[in-house]
């Protein structure tokens, strides 16, 4: 007699044919597809074959390429794969996935390494989990959100000091290639004050994933953390589903209660993947060769971050590439439009030897008002007009054209100007907790 606690199965949900498509076109990263129904954002599998054929076998072999509905036009759907497309051909079969919507996560997921399909690769085994995690970046109700209203301390004195973020702030970390961003980065991951940190090596070179966990992690901060990593050499959709999918872990955390840190390297790659979908897709470039489509998207990404409902935070610093040390840079711009301040790392600075070479000048933390005391900010403001007074007679003192006492508070700056250095010159394995830099800082101006 077959027992009551097994579920009964209706005889409608038993499936009488699987659906299958037929690929019928492939240009680049770009596959077409008929003969099925499949839905924009739908995963699928493509049939590939190959000419090896095991011993004592005629068939060849057989493997499937996972890919994803990107948009479609008539009966036609357009496909892009997470991998490279390989073996294809004509005609080939094309069957829908009926995939879960959420991946299982818990407190398992501390410590690994993930791709941008939430697999393991770090080779110890799979994942556990006893929560769902929706793959799609979660939004929240802004008139919901809790404020910023405590500091962040990420452990770096020009920051902490001058340009004090909060718990729950979007921030970008802008600069050109090779000015040190991804050491700054590794600075904050370090000592940064956080329960969870979420990290997305987001289309940068695979010589720096390995390097990033091992010197600027290390082990003590891998074991608070979720690695999500898409290099440079996976496909544009791989790191578009990375990017995303560090905004969900980090958020699931968030929304446990615990304080996060999101840090995402970088969010030029992520538009430049982006740009390449559209592209292919049809859509016309804009700006740069942007299309229009990438500058919607951004918004709605880093919308995901931020504080939520509960008393978790999540805290996220993107670090955003500028080219050519063009500050004005379409996705530059954008980025310092929709988020909460951003930070400046000067490529003159960089070559005097003055690291990290933040440019306090052309930075902003908009939430610092709101989280630094009445006596910092003061002498904040303080210290950047004195950094203002010094740059402009900088390049008279070799020259001996500058004279003293024409003006006291030019001649303060110069004064004060060594010390100033020394208070923003911090080494990379360096700490500087938030009471101890704003300490400093008072004395700075004593």
């Amino acid at each position: 007699m077959i027992s009551h606690a097994l579920r009964r199965v209706e005889l409608g949900e038993v499936p009488v044919a699987t659906p299958t498509g037929r690929l019928i076109g492939a240009s680049g990263l770009l596959l077409e597809a008929t003969g099925c129904t499949l839905r924009t954002g739908q995963r699928c599998l493509i049939e590939t074959g190959s000419d090896h054929r095991p011993e004592g076998t005629e068939a060849p072999l057989r493997d499937w390429l996972a890919a994803q509905v990107v948009g479609f036009r008539d009966q036609t759907a357009y496909l892009m794969p997470f991998k490279k497309p390989d073996g294809l051909a004509a005609g080939a079969r094309v069957l829908p996935v009926v995939e879960r919507t959420h991946l299982m996560i818990g407190p398992q997921w501390l410590g690994r390494i993930v791709n941008g399909l939430g697999e393991p690769i770090d080779g110890l085994g799979r994942l556990g989990g006893d929560l769902p995690l929706n793959m799609s970046p979660p939004k929240v109700n802004p008139l919901r959100k809790r404020p910023v209203d405590e500091p962040l301390d990420v452990g770096v004195r020009a920051i902490n000091g001058l340009l004090t973020l909060g718990r729950g702030q979007r921030v970008g970390l802008m600069a050109g290639s090779g000015v040190g961003k991804s050491v700054l980065l590794g600075l904050i991951t370090r000592n940064t004050v956080a329960d969870v940190v979420v990290v997305g090596l987001i289309g940068e070179r695979g010589r720096e994933v390995r390097e990033f966990i091992e010197l600027s992690l290390g082990e003590a901060g891998l074991a608070r953390a979720v690695v999500v990593v898409a290099p440079a050499d996976e496909s544009p959709l791989m790191r578009l589903r990375a990017t995303e999918l560090c905004h969900s872990i980090a958020a699931h955390y968030r929304d446990q209660g615990q304080h996060v840190l999101l840090l995402i390297d970088s969010l030029t790659r992520y538009a430049m993947a982006r740009r390449e979908v559209a592209l292919a897709l049809g859509e016309p470039p804009a700006t740069r060769g942007y299309p229009p489509s990438v500058f919607s998207l951004l918004p709605e990404l880093v919308e995901s971050a931020g504080n939520g409902e509960g008393p978790g935070s999540m805290s996220a610093i993107y670090t955003v590439l500028a080219e050519g040390d063009d500050q004005q840079d379409p996705v530059v711009d954008t980025a310092r439009a929709i988020l909460d301040g951003h930070i400046v790392l000067s490529r003159a600075l960089a070559e005097r030897g003055h690291y990290p070479a933040i440019d306090v000048a052309q930075s902003i933390s908009r939430c610092m008002s709101l989280v630094a005391g009445r006596p910092q900010q003061e002498a904040a403001r303080l210290v950047k007009q004195l950094m203002a007074r010094f740059e402009q007679v900088r390049e008279l003192m070799p020259l001996g054209a500058y004279v003293p006492g024409a003006d006291p508070a030019t001649d303060r700056a110069v004064a004060l100007w060594p010390r100033i250095e020394a208070f923003l010159h911090q080494g990379t394995h360096e700490g500087a907790p938030m009471e101890q830099t704003v300490a400093r800082l008072q004395e700075l101006l004593a």
